[in-house]
């Protein structure tokens, strides 16, 4: 396992560290856990950047590497619709389009292609790591932050990384349509 793999792999690890952090009922373990996922969000970069600088892409880093950025954004949303700083709706359209992509790449591996990220895959998930930070940041907070309720400002990067997981899934489909042909 090469150097980006393994840091993509970190990431996976740390997932339940971040939720079991948030989930404990203490202040600072709230904070603990978003300096986790902040940890994990910065390492989606990194690996990134190690596999495409010394040539380490892999068909295991393209597979795991959005799968755990899922899994990670995946949680971050559930605690948050958990504390109620997520839509049930906002959560089913970026679930509904997890699963179609994943569905469009076990067809394409089926026929031995990989699908990577694309551009809008990829600011689909900065989109939501940065509502996902800014939302857990602003969780305790009951007043203005900058002029703006917390709650409105929370609202409204999750539904920009919303509007970006519908963009990013048009763009697969329309990409990779050809794959979905009966046979």
């Amino acid at each position: 396992m090469n150097t980006a793999n393994k840091i993509t792999m970190i990431r996976v690890f740390l997932v339940p560290v971040f939720m079991v952090l948030f989930m404990i009922d203490n202040t600072a373990c709230h904070y603990a856990a978003l300096g986790v996922f902040i940890l994990a969000s910065i390492t989606d970069a990194i690996d990134g950047h190690i596999a495409r600088k010394y040539n380490q892409t892999t068909t295991f880093g393209k597979f795991v590497d959005p799968l755990a950025d899922k899994v990670l954004t995946t949680a971050a949303f559930l605690i948050l619709m958990y504390y109620g700083r997520m839509s049930v709706w906002a959560l089913m359209i970026v679930l509904t389009r997890e699963f179609m992509v994943a569905g469009v790449r076990l067809v394409a591996a089926g026929d031995g292609n990989v699908v990577a990220a694309s551009m809008w895959g990829k600011l689909k998930t900065v989109t939501q790591m940065v509502a996902v930070v800014v939302a857990m940041l602003l969780l305790p907070v009951k007043t203005t932050f900058l002029g703006v309720q917390p709650r409105l400002l929370s609202d409204i990067l999750i539904w920009v990384s919303v509007a970006f997981t519908i963009i990013s899934g048009i763009d697969y489909l329309a990409k990779n349509w050809h794959l979905m042909k009966l046979k």
